[in-house]
């Protein structure tokens, strides 16, 4: 009976464990998909639900297996309490049982918590050793590297704002972009979409995130993007890990603006970085947000 006890015990935690290192899985997945991304998106919300179900309908059967085996194997939930008790059992005694579930239960989320963030963290920090690697076997060639801008909501903004040979400030560009942008709204709204759903916006929603982009720290977005190379007149190449490289604006013949979109460098998610000649001495470095 104790031995049928512990294995059923053992097979709880391994089961508690495949669905943090799943989730922590997941999490990674997401982080490789930009929001922009919508057919990508779709596409990784049908995976991660066949995942969840795959790994419900293992873990199901191999408990169903187990109690065929074993009738007598005691109360599963019972079993599952006892994994959070810790030290809740040196407790006063005057502690009434129900607030000892409810305890056992907090700590039990506590620790999920705690190991689902951990192997996250471990991910990220891989995906970004990762993702620095391949962007320096891009950029060497090119006699190029990262050069750092800020994490501060106007990361695009900034790399353009340091591409360029003569000086503008953050504020012209974002002023300059929203005004393009609505001055073009039918060659901007066919692609002014929610990235989550993919459901069209309509004008009136196109002109307020026009407000937006000079009202607030929004973000950018290749929407920005294509109107900064027009404003600009100026070619803009986007050098990404995983992807090709992406030239907006190519109907004109200046010298490139070069950025790196990078995916896994800061914890807030997506950011643009600026590129410096290789041979500057400094040492190539990763970065912050955008999108």
């Amino acid at each position: 009976m104790e031995d049928s006890q512990r294995d059923q015990e053992r097979m709880i935690r391994r089961h508690l464990r495949e669905k943090e290192e799943l989730q922590a899985r997941i999490q990674g997945m997401k982080n490789s998909v930009p929001k922009s991304d919508k057919k990508r998106r779709k596409q990784l919300l049908l995976d991660v639900a066949r995942l969840e179900a795959e790994m419900e309908q293992k873990h199901r059967q191999e408990m169903e297996r187990f109690q065929e085996s074993c009738p007598d194997n005691g109360n599963l939930d019972s079993i599952t309490e006892d994994l959070a008790k810790m030290d809740l059992e040196n407790r006063p005694p005057s502690v009434s049982r129900a607030q000892k579930r409810r305890e056992r239960r907090a700590a039990l989320q506590r620790e999920r918590q705690g190991s689902i963030a951990e192997v996250e963290m471990e991910h990220l920090a891989s995906f970004r050793r990762e993702e620095e690697e391949k962007l320096a076997a891009i950029l060497g060639p090119r006699n190029l590297e990262m050069k750092d801008i800020p994490a501060d909501r106007h990361c695009m903004y900034r790399a353009i704002q340091d591409q360029l040979v003569f000086f503008v400030t953050v504020e012209s560009l974002r002023n300059r972009t929203a005004l393009y942008m609505r001055k073009h709204v039918d060659d901007f709204l066919p692609f002014f979409s929610d990235p989550e759903t993919g459901d069209a916006y309509s004008r009136d929603d196109f002109l307020s995130y026009c407000d937006d982009i000079v009202r607030k720290s929004l973000w950018g977005s290749q929407l920005e993007l294509r109107a900064l190379s027009h404003v600009l007149q100026t070619p803009i190449e986007v050098i990404q890990a995983e992807s090709p490289i992406i030239v907006i604006g190519k109907e004109y013949t200046k010298k490139p603006l070069t950025l790196v979109y990078l995916h896994y460098t800061c914890n807030l998610g997506e950011h643009y970085n600026s590129v410096r000649p290789l041979e500057a001495g400094a040492v190539g470095g990763a970065a912050p947000r955008l999108f």
